[in-house]
């Protein structure tokens, strides 16, 4: 079930301290660090345009990567901070962790809904209402799923889809230790418009006379 990692190509940086880094930013270049694991830390440059694009592309910090340094193995990497300018909000710097495929970590997982033709509440011009798109959960780096599949056959109007309804991979939990939904299938809103009407009749009838 794992999805394709996303790969991160890099360079590596020739130099520390903050001539490095003030030199790799004059070259378009953002500096960077890889820490963890059982090797010593590896100073980086990676293109600012690159950078600048998967950080605008959203959830960089929860997404792992395939590291790609030449000379070097390849590893998997997440980010855990990145530095930016107090004025202009553009990245100076990275933090990258090396994590091997038995570690754990927090990734947010799209949700995907199938067969929602056979969703009788649909049929019946329900609408399908959806609170998370995507659930957190903890999973383990060498198993992660590409997405979670929620089976819309049966469903009605007024059916809650939480997170036990979900067959979760093996290994991953949510990091939300409770019961919490996904989504709903509504009622459609003329049918709740109908519904609001007559209750409102109701209400008129059983109110007392005037004397």
């Amino acid at each position: 079930m794992a999805g394709e990692i996303p790969d991160l190509v890099a360079l590596e940086r020739t130099g520390t301290g903050k001539g490095a880094a003030r030199q790799a930013r004059r070259d378009g270049m953002v500096p960077g660090i890889v820490y963890g694991g059982d090797t010593d830390p590896l100073a980086i440059n990676i293109p600012f345009n690159v950078l600048l694009k998967k950080l605008k592309a959203g959830r960089f910090k929860s997404t792992l990567f395939n590291l790609q340094v030449e000379g070097h193995d390849d590893v998997r990497v997440i980010c855990r901070n990145v530095q930016r300018d107090v004025v202009k909000d553009l990245p100076t710097h990275l933090d990258l962790m090396r994590l091997r495929r038995t570690s754990e970590i927090a990734l947010f997982i799209p949700v995907e809904f199938i067969n929602e033709e056979e969703a009788p509440g649909l049929k019946r011009g329900g609408v399908l209402t959806v609170v998370r798109p995507e659930v957190e959960l903890t999973v383990t780096a060498g198993d992660i799923p590409e997405k979670l599949v929620v089976d819309m056959t049966g469903l009605d109007v007024g059916d809650t889809i939480t997170i036990s309804s979900i067959d979760l991979p093996a290994g991953a939990r949510p990091t939300i230790d409770r019961e919490f939904v996904i989504a709903n299938i509504s009622a459609p809103s003329g049918l709740r418009s109908s519904d609001n009407e007559d209750d409102g009749e109701a209400e008129a009838e059983e109110a007392p006379a005037e004397a």
